[in-house]
């Protein structure tokens, strides 16, 4: 098979595949940026830090804070997330939060779709959002949320604790009495079993009190 030399494309299409590189991993962009000059003087744009989702970088592998602040100046989408994750859970200022995770999933970052969508249920009430993430891709994205325990914080205060015992005497009490499908019998229907009581048949109204019920786990932590 041939190969189509990279750099024999017009620029602009160069440019183009630096930002895909950049949105795939950071390996990606800093191979790219390592193949040539002309290759790392377009990997080196500012704009191509609006394109690099700083959360696939590898624990092992520290990123300066000057890329950090590079990548947020320039609107780029997973900073934007985790600056909005620690304003509203760590910080306690809620209004920036929110709209920073609003601007992120606005922008299409699937990780701020779904912790926006789960933070305006438990703290406004809202459901709304929901309907913007698809129901085949909650699962993978859910975890991959909880899967990094970094900003949550461990909001304690009178809001979080009225709003999750408001969430345990009644949304998950009916999750239990709902009958879309069987029990695992338990000796307790607590929200710590919550992810493990009812399979993958579970109702609609179920399957989200089950993702709201996971988040307040990992909020109480």
């Amino acid at each position: 098979m041939d190969f189509f030399p990279l750099l024999e494309l017009p620029e602009e299409i160069q440019a183009v595949v630096v930002e895909r590189a950049a949105r795939n991993s950071i390996q990606d962009l800093f191979g790219l940026k390592a193949s040539s000059r002309s290759m790392k003087a377009l990997a080196e744009r500012r704009g191509v830090y609006h394109f690099l989702d700083v959360l696939s970088v590898p624990w092992g592998l520290n990123m300066p804070s000057e890329l950090l602040k590079a990548c947020y100046d320039e609107g780029n989408p997973s900073t934007l997330y985790i600056k909005g994750v620690q304003f509203f859970y760590s910080l306690d200022l809620q209004e920036e939060g929110l709209s920073l995770m609003k601007r992120a999933a606005d922008a299409g970052y699937e990780r701020a779709v779904y912790t926006h969508a789960i933070t305006q249920a438990i703290f406004e009430g809202e459901g709304k959002y929901f309907h913007g993430i698809p129901l085949e891709s909650v699962d993978r994205i859910g975890k991959l949320v909880r899967s990094v325990k970094w900003g949550w914080g461990l909001w304690h205060g009178d809001y979080f604790r009225d709003h999750k015992v408001l969430f345990i005497n009644f949304f998950m009490s009916s999750f239990y009495r709902c009958q879309c499908e069987n029990l695992v019998q338990r000796q307790c229907h607590c929200l710590w079993h919550i992810d493990v009581t009812k399979d993958d048949n579970m109702c609609n109204r179920c399957f989200w009190i089950k993702e709201l019920g996971l988040s307040y786990v990992i909020l109480n932590r």
